[in-house]
């Protein structure tokens, strides 16, 4: 049976992203629209004030979910609950799957290591670069806390 993004999971993604109809720069100094969504979104977009609707947020979330859960399931090679795979999808979600491809999170989960080392390893995950600094932001570590929460079953 294949893992799906928990409710859960999804409402912790809506709420971390927030819905923003209008293209924006995010901390990192990335054009974002909707709920998170960068892949089609421009520095031109941004300029431009592009909106969309909350429909149009709705299905940029859809497809942006099915593509980090099939790069979820490609790197977990445990079994794990909807909101364990749902929590994952929310840290692949916000760092990219490549940024869980060569973690440390990725190695003590699929070790099945004691759920103290994976909390510390999910943690660290709190930092984005501002300015070219790498520093620690109050939304990451809310959000690296709540998807640790899900994922331990809190």
């Amino acid at each position: 049976m294949t893992n799906r993004t928990s409710p859960k999971a999804i409402s912790l993604i809506k709420i971390s992203e927030g819905c923003e109809l209008r293209a924006y720069l995010c901390p990192a100094n990335i054009p974002t629209i909707g709920y998170g969504h960068t892949k089609t979104v421009t520095r031109d977009d941004v300029k431009s004030r592009k909106t969309i609707s909350e429909a149009e947020a709705e299905r940029l979330l859809k497809i942006d979910l099915a593509d980090f859960e099939k790069g979820v399931a490609k790197l977990v090679t445990v079994k794990l609950t909807d909101d364990q795979f749902g929590a994952l999808v929310s840290f692949a979600y916000n760092l990219g799957i490549g940024a869980l491809g060569s973690s440390t999170l990725l190695k003590r989960i699929n070790a099945k290591a004691p759920l103290a080392d994976i909390e510390r390893a999910w943690s660290q995950w709190n930092k984005a670069r501002v300015g070219g600094v790498l520093k620690p932001l109050a939304g990451l570590t809310k959000r690296r806390k709540a998807e640790f929460d899900l994922f331990a079953g809190k």
